[in-house]
């Protein structure tokens, strides 16, 4: 027995069969001495795998609170100010779906377009864009061709994701316009994550966009007429499918939406649209609360809004030179869309 160390105990133990050099014997450990050892292991495991998430880098703050970029002090701001998002976000809480845990995949996947959002919204400059990697960002919808970063500056969120219609044309409604236009028909347009299907790197997932229409819809259609349809106080709720491809950082790649545009104009105008004839009203009380917000502050340009539309004046050239003032904003809550805005 010189070969091998016996430990004898007189407690109940549990059977430990050991083997040396083909001596086989049997030593009773005791049950106290083993749940230690085990207990000690289970704490080093534990105290390991705490290391490891240690070392992992945490999240983007713009994961974590969906108004993380207004928090960008040093960032260029459309019509000169931060939007404020007060309003839709109290309409996002009081009417949502969906209750996501904190810190889930649909709640973060959630904040992150909303941010996006706000971004694409009212941030004037590319190097301002946290969310999305500068160099290889583009947008596309419907599997149509691909859209560049460049491109959603000058035409904005809505631009982006409406195709011409006889409800609407992105060639006759530019960036000011397009908002204004929306923001107007519906002073908060919600949005929300209602299912996450995969996670980084290719993030799918179906959302929902959604306000009520307190205004009238006033915009210019494919044909370059300007059309109408009357305000219904009802609500306009549409749902989509978006992938969103991630880099190492977490930051968008590309963003590929799904969604019938002609859904949302269908619950606009029931029964269609008709050819509107007198001249667009701007009072505030037409405008979204981000875009009111501003809109208080500016008399001056207030004015030249007020006259943004006049059926005498050319279309475009009208729509450039007030798309530096802080008519319509379009609120990322208005959240546009995620395709245009979120809550």
């Amino acid at each position: 027995m010189d070969r091998l160390t016996t430990i004898i105990s007189r407690g109940l133990g549990s059977l430990l069969r050991v083997f040396s050099d083909g001596f086989t014997g049997i030593i009773s450990i005791p049950h106290s001495l083993l749940t230690f050892a085990r207990s000690k292991k289970n704490m080093a495991d534990v105290q390991e795998a705490s290391g490891k998430a240690e070392s992992k880098p945490a999240l983007p703050d713009f994961y974590t609170d969906p108004n993380a970029v207004l928090n960008d002090d040093s960032s260029i701001w459309r019509f000169g100010k931060k939007p404020d998002y007060t309003k839709t976000r109290k309409v996002y809480e009081e009417t949502k779906r969906c209750n996501h845990a904190a810190g889930s995949l649909p709640d973060l996947v959630e904040n992150l377009v909303k941010n996006w959002e706000i971004e694409a919204s009212f941030k004037t400059r590319l190097e301002d864009w946290r969310t999305i990697n500068q160099e290889r960002y583009s947008f596309s919808m419907n599997g149509k061709q691909r859209s560049s970063v460049d491109y959603m500056l000058k035409q904005g969120t809505y631009n982006a994701i409406l195709p011409p219609s006889e409800y609407y044309s992105p060639e006759h409604n530019d960036f000011s316009v397009s908002h204004k236009t929306f923001k107007r028909m519906m002073p908060t347009f919600a949005w929300e994550v209602l299912e996450v299907y995969s996670g980084p790197p290719k993030v799918a997932f179906r959302w929902r966009h959604w306000g009520w229409m307190k205004n009238d819809y006033i915009a210019f259609n494919c044909n370059g007429e300007k059309v109408m349809a009357k305000a219904h106080d009802g609500i306009i709720d549409i749902e989509g499918v978006t992938v969103a491809d991630l880099d190492g950082d977490m930051k968008i790649v590309h963003l590929e939406t799904w969604f019938d545009p002609m859904s949302m104009f269908s619950q606009v105008a029931p029964n269609g649209v008709t050819k509107a004839s007198q001249p667009e009203s701007h009072s505030s009380a037409e405008l979204g609360p981000e875009e009111d917000s501003v809109k208080r502050e500016s008399a001056t340009n207030a004015s030249v809004v007020s006259n943004e539309i006049r059926p005498n004046m050319d279309r475009r050239s009208v729509s450039s030179a007030a798309a530096d003032m802080p008519h319509g904003e379009m609120s990322s809550e208005g959240e546009g869309c995620p395709f245009a805005r979120s809550s």
